[in-house]
């Protein structure tokens, strides 16, 4: 188990990626992965999978040149244990409507940085 010092290094990591995937100058947001995103970490959602801090700064350009003014909101707190983060977030369009909740998981290493980052969109599938 983490001790509680680790835990706030964790979770203020987290929260800095999330802000990384709002903020919309470049060179700022390779600043914030460059705290909380592992050099050789890896991002897997759906429709991607890449290695590198710089391979995410250039897919979070992307997804923010597809959807002008849209952003990230955090749906829920940020559970850990080991190693390993989950969370929920959301979509926000520029109009203000929401996308679908979605969920990470994670994996940090000894100093708190993420080194994984697997996403999943939308609901459960249905049993």
């Amino acid at each position: 188990m983490m001790g509680e010092l680790s835990r706030v290094t964790v979770v203020a990591n987290v929260l800095a990626y999330v802000d990384a995937w709002n903020e919309p100058d470049a060179a700022a947001r390779q600043s914030i992965l460059g705290g909380c995103w592992a050099d050789d970490a890896v991002y897997v959602d759906p429709n991607v999978e890449l290695k590198g801090r710089g391979a995410l700064a250039g897919h979070i350009s992307r997804m923010q040149a597809g959807r002008p003014g849209a952003r990230i909101e955090m749906m829920s707190g940020i559970d850990l244990h080991h190693n390993v983060v989950r969370f929920l977030w959301r979509l926000v369009r520029a109009d203000g409507s929401a996308g679908d909740v979605s969920i990470d998981f994670g994996e940090v290493d000894s100093d708190g940085r993420l080194t994984k980052i697997i996403g999943f969109f939308g609901d459960a599938p249905k049993k």
